[in-house]
């Protein structure tokens, strides 16, 4: 990190007791550790807010990612089931849904009426 070796710091000390004095010395010494105290922890708790901010970042973007894919997987889910209706549908022509989304209305003066639209029931012995 800093590139302070003892013979920096012996010179450091000689310069503050030379300019402070012995009697401020450990006055300004006391009061710089107490900063520099306040500086580390102003830092690491900078530091853990940031780590935690981050970390709730990547929570939320796993929940929002994990959402997606559940919609993903509905919409798949879906997208089978219409397949295999249309699969089924086209395999077997002859058969008739019981829903006819594309069937065309009947005007209803066209309309036959259950009377004529009724199949006529003979008798065979009467026919004989």
């Amino acid at each position: 990190m800093l590139d302070i070796g003892w013979l920096e710091l012996l010179l450091v000390f000689v310069l503050l007791l030379v300019v402070l004095g012995p009697a401020r010395l450990p006055e300004v010494a006391r009061t710089m550790g107490l900063w520099l105290g306040r500086l580390r922890r102003m830092y690491n708790n900078f530091k853990l807010e940031m780590e935690r901010e981050v970390g709730m970042d990547d929570v939320r973007r796993q929940l929002h990612n994990e959402q997606i894919m559940s919609e993903m997987k509905a919409l798949e889910q879906e997208t089978k089931s219409i397949m295999s209706d249309s699969k089924d549908a086209l395999s077997d022509p002859e058969s008739k849904s019981t829903s006819e989304p594309f069937a065309a209305p009947q005007p209803p003066g066209d309309a036959p009426s259950e009377a004529n639209s009724l199949p006529h029931k003979t008798n065979q012995s009467e026919s004989g």
